[in-house]
């Protein structure tokens, strides 16, 4: 269970929520926000990042490609994303995204995840802005004006929920539920659980490969995808483009 000291060691004077920020909630069909919370688990309560940007450029890409398959519009099989059902989700993001996905032949998982890393920071955070999670803040040099600089969070509080929920589930070994083991294993393959985990026995990062174990078979293809592009060290803006949208 997360406690209330446990929460102040992220953020100082106050304590954790007893249930996650009402912007972070699965929204109807819309499926849960991955993104919305790994962009938080990847970057601290000041938006400082956590992970090198490549890294977490992949991290945010699968994330995405995940809001869609919990909602039933694409799925991963035999390495390639396909399309299940074409009806638009209400969030924008998603929506555009489908339509890249719907508008070409299938592709393999690995090339959709290292183009839709080109733009996953300026989109996921785009949204975040919209829903209150975080704020810009404009560029410092006159030649970006007109151009965020960054992004921190609206409320320090909202931000490191998702750190201390996920961090004190691990190291309890308490049962995850369906959304946070896809979460986990975002965690595990970009190898943000480095630093969740820090500190934690042995039991903890056992317990972490075992909940990401019991994904369904089509997560597991994304995370394999995921942990290849990682570990190559490719860079986004060196992958295929999908289809016709070369």
């Amino acid at each position: 269970m997360t406690t209330r000291s446990a929460a102040r060691s992220h953020v100082p004077r106050h304590a954790p929520p007893t249930t996650a920020p009402g912007c972070l909630q699965a929204r109807g069909g819309d499926g849960h926000r991955f993104a919305d919370e790994f962009h938080l688990l990847a970057h601290d309560d000041t938006g400082q990042p956590r992970l090198p940007r490549p890294v977490a450029a992949y991290g945010l890409a699968a994330a995405l490609l995940a809001e869609l398959h919990v909602s039933g519009r694409i799925t991963f099989d035999q390495g390639q994303v396909q399309v299940r059902d074409r009806h638009r989700p209400a969030d924008m993001v998603q929506g555009v995204l489908l339509d890249r996905i719907a508008a070409v032949k299938p592709e393999s998982t690995r090339v959709w995840l290292a183009f839709v890393a080109e733009s996953a920071h300026s989109q996921v955070a785009y949204r975040m802005c919209q829903t209150g999670l975080l704020t810009a803040y404009p560029a410092r040099r006159w030649w970006r004006r007109g151009r965020p600089s960054g992004y921190r969070p609206v409320d320090r509080f909202d931000a490191a929920w998702p750190w201390v929920r996920l961090s004190q589930q691990l190291r309890d070994r308490a049962p995850l539920g369906d959304s946070d083991r896809i979460l986990a294993g975002l965690v595990l393959h970009t190898h943000l659980d480095t630093a969740l985990l820090a500190g934690a026995s042995l039991r903890a990062r056992v317990y972490l490969r075992e909940v990401v174990e019991d994904v369904q078979p089509p997560v597991h293809e994304l995370f394999a995808a995921l942990a290849a592009l990682v570990t190559t060290s490719v860079s986004p803006l060196g992958e295929p483009v999908p289809g016709t949208l070369r």
